[in-house]
């Protein structure tokens, strides 16, 4: 499997530290609301990379932090009249509602902030001793970028680029204007830690730092994260965390694209701006995974309502084939047919396909359209009368794709009254006796009720208009 790096700009042979086990560290969200459907994106992409790399055989271990400790959180603190910790609990129990949604799999770690203070005063501490960081009078602690000579080496700006666009705002203490807070004195009413610089609180970048040693090691497998923490939260990672350990921070650095709205970039300013409560209360949450890997991960998408809607309608495909399966399960016959190891090769490419596809640098895009060739061949067996060792074949494949890309999870068996079902058994006894006329009256009286019938060589299927 091949995967893009931003670090080094190119595709790399996905290779472990361990052979057999990959692990990764996702940068989790900020917990001071509703998380929103450019949250949405990385949590379905590298939800997808883990059960891919599981689906092939390794052991991932798999972190994603929440930050619940910032100036967002404090401030809507502030304007609740409440505290960091109701503020923080209240919206990682709505994160989990979303991700249930979505089928995203809980990571196997998910720290917080919070719960790891002392690992970073420790590393902060390692980095004053060795002159990357420095206290200031007022107890704020700074990292010194030019003790650092590859800084910028992953969102690859000249640092002269970088330094003529930083500033230093009213109130810090900084030594240079691209220095960046490890540790924040605490002002009055907020919330704050012992530590040898004073009271205080961590800053944003040194805590995945921290967690990422912590539970993963010195150096890590793969960081991902949105493509809008390239910089300066993933740079800062990398800076603070090389300089503290003398390693390597991560082998590999993957980063997904924007999402925009209408085609114009999303944002609170521009009024359109959406969470993905918004978006399922209206479509549901798996038109919303399914948008988010519908296209190349580094590539923007863009959200609409049409988008969505076709989300949907591309969706509804998947579930009638999946159904079609079961149907057929219920009706075919036990037996060999000569044109059963034929059919089973066919289906086979289309797994060979996936797996073409997804080890090119994780390329749902073309994964999807895979399941959907795997579809086309299945609904022509289906009409062929497919024995029930090619459909259980089919359905074994159908459920192992989809599973990997985490879709088709709310699958759910309608069942009909049971006048219903003695009305469509009536025009099955209507047909055999050739009696057309009271057969189609039965078919429009139930279409007229909302059900429609289709008569297969299996029998007859129904669903609800």
């Amino acid at each position: 499997m091949k995967v893009y790096s931003t670090l080094t700009r190119r595709k790399e042979e996905l290779e472990p530290i361990t052979p057999g086990e990959f692990k990764i560290y996702a940068c989790g969200p900020t917990v001071y609301n509703y998380i929103h459907i450019g949250n949405a994106r990385p949590l379905c992409v590298f939800d997808v990379l883990r059960r891919y790399l599981e689906y092939r055989g390794y052991k991932v271990t798999f972190v994603q932090n929440f930050t619940d400790i910032d100036d967002k959180i404090i401030k809507k603190a502030n304007e609740e009249g409440t505290d960091y910790l109701t503020v923080s609990k209240k919206y990682i129990e709505e994160y989990w509602t979303d991700a249930r949604g979505m089928n995203i799999r809980p990571a196997d770690i998910h720290p917080k902030a919070t719960e790891n203070i002392d690992e970073i005063i420790e590393i902060i501490s390692t980095l004053i001793e060795e002159g990357h960081a420095y206290a200031v009078e007022n107890g704020d602690v700074y990292f010194s970028t030019k003790t650092f000579p590859e800084y910028g080496k992953l969102s690859h700006q000249p640092l002269e680029d970088l330094e003529a666009g930083a500033r230093i705002n009213i109130g810090e203490l900084k030594k240079d204007p691209m220095d960046f807070a490890l540790w924040k004195a605490a002002k009055p009413g907020e919330p704050s830690w012992d530590s040898p610089w004073g009271q205080g609180r961590p800053g944003w970048h040194i805590e995945c730092s921290a967690m990422n040693r912590r539970f993963l090691g010195n150096t890590i497998d793969i960081h991902c994260g949105g493509q809008d923490l390239i910089f300066p939260h993933h740079e800062n990672e990398i800076a603070q965390s090389e300089c503290c350990n003398g390693v390597p921070f991560a082998n590999y650095w993957m980063h997904n694209g924007y999402i925009n709205v209408d085609n114009v970039k999303m944002s609170k300013s521009l009024g359109n701006f959406f969470t993905v409560r918004d978006v399922a209360e209206k479509y549901g949450y798996e038109p919303i995974r399914y948008l988010m890997i519908s296209s190349h991960y580094r590539n923007p998408i863009n959200y609409s309502v049409d988008v969505i809607e076709q989300c949907k309608a591309a969706l509804q495909r998947l579930y009638t084939c999946r159904d079609a399966l079961d149907f057929a399960a219920e009706n075919a016959k036990r037996e060999n047919n000569p044109e059963d190891f034929e059919l089973k090769k066919k289906l086979d490419s289309h797994r060979s396909d996936f797996i073409e596809a997804m080890d090119d640098d994780l390329n749902t895009a073309d994964a999807l359209a895979a399941i959907y060739d795997l579809v086309r061949d299945i609904n022509i067996a289906l009409k062929e009368g497919a024995s029930a060792n090619i459909i259980e074949y089919a359905s074994e494949e159908f459920d192992e794709l989809c599973g990997v890309l985490g879709l088709v999870y709310n699958r759910k068996k309608e069942t009909l009254d049971l006048d219903i079902e003695k009305l469509i058994n009536e025009r099955s006894e209507a047909r055999k006796n050739k009696d057309f006329a009271l057969a189609d009256k039965i078919r429009d009286d139930l279409k007229a009720q909302g059900i429609i019938l289709e008569d297969t060589p299996q029998g007859v299927k129904w669903h609800r208009e």
